[in-house]
């Protein structure tokens, strides 16, 4: 645990912090005042397992430094480390609204919705696997929708940092929060409803994988039900490497070809699967291009 307390009014170097924000598999997240730039910020404070060993603490640094090297409109940025008293946190653009999995709670999102926000998390992830970085967690409470409905993602790239076997074998777990023992079901969960099979397999990851969870996401957001459910995280896992999505919950107003994106987007064979982020904001930029009419026309088209 830390050396120094932390709550409302904790000083880390020239930010105070202002209130608690949540919990994620890599430390609490709190809102914070920059008191230098006069802005509010998120700081995630990291948890003692990564702050405390220097092999984990100097791969995660180098994972900020290559997300704070780029600047897009669909992530969140990087502004930077700071090591306190007992403590080490990353100072975070704070991306105001909710995340998806809060939208997605109040039901299904109507197809007009839905698509533009699964565009912009592909051009994210566009942009970040340009760069060589593959997000590996990518799940609806990772997606934050400010109010003017920008989408940013959140924690690219930093799940690998944080997994303790991340340099020892290319066919260790892959699975980012199952992999530092998290303690809450929630984050064991909510990771690995969105892993895909060879995540869960404990095979070396690639940016397919997130594809896979993209595709996750887009099926969720639509349906209002996970893709491959289960009661707790070994039956999502099976789920996962065994099972199809449950095709008939899309509603009828889903375009053949978001059936089609889906389907690919879901290969468990990641050779068969979409193998870029580009190819995905292609697919959907075509099906928005679809007149409603000629849309509702195949929209019985089961995918293929």
């Amino acid at each position: 645990t830390p050396s120094i307390p932390l709550s409302s009014g904790t000083r880390l170097g020239p930010y105070e912090l202002v209130s608690p924000l949540g919990a994620g598999g890599m430390g609490e997240v709190y809102r914070a005042r920059d008191a230098k730039l006069n802005r509010d910020v998120a700081i995630k404070v990291l948890l003692p397992s990564v702050a405390g060993d220097p092999d984990r603490l100097a791969r995660f640094s180098r994972e900020a430094q290559v997300l704070a090297s780029f600047n897009h409109p669909h992530i969140a940025q990087i502004y930077g480390l700071e090591d306190a008293t007992g403590v080490t946190a990353l100072v975070m653009e704070l991306v105001e609204g909710e995340d998806l999995s809060q939208r997605i709670a109040r039901g299904p999102l109507p197809i007009d919705e839905a698509l533009p926000i699964a565009r912009q998390i592909a051009e994210a992830l566009e942009a970040a696997h340009d760069h060589g970085i593959v997000h590996r967690d990518l799940k609806p409470a990772n997606i934050k929708i400010r109010p003017d409905g920008t989408v940013k993602v959140l924690d690219f790239g930093l799940a690998k940092a944080v997994d303790p076997t991340a340099g020892s074998s290319a066919t260790a777990m892959n699975s980012p929060t199952l992999s530092i023992h998290a303690t809450e079901a929630g984050i064991i969960l909510g990771t690995a409803a969105y892993m895909s099979p060879e995540q869960a397999r404990g095979k070396a990851v690639d940016k397919r994988t997130d594809i896979w969870a993209l595709g996750c996401v887009l099926f969720e957001m639509l349906t209002g039900r996970r893709a491959f459910p289960g009661d707790d995280a070994t039956d999502m896992i099976i789920s996962v490497v065994s099972k199809d999505p449950d095709w008939n919950a899309l509603p009828p107003a889903v375009p053949a070809g978001i059936r089609r994106l889906l389907r690919r987007s879901l290969e468990k064979d990641p050779k068969r699967r979409l193998d870029s982020a580009a190819a995905v904001r292609i697919e959907i930029d075509e099906a928005q291009s679809v007149s409603p009419s000629s849309a509702s026309v195949n929209a019985d088209i089961p995918p293929s």
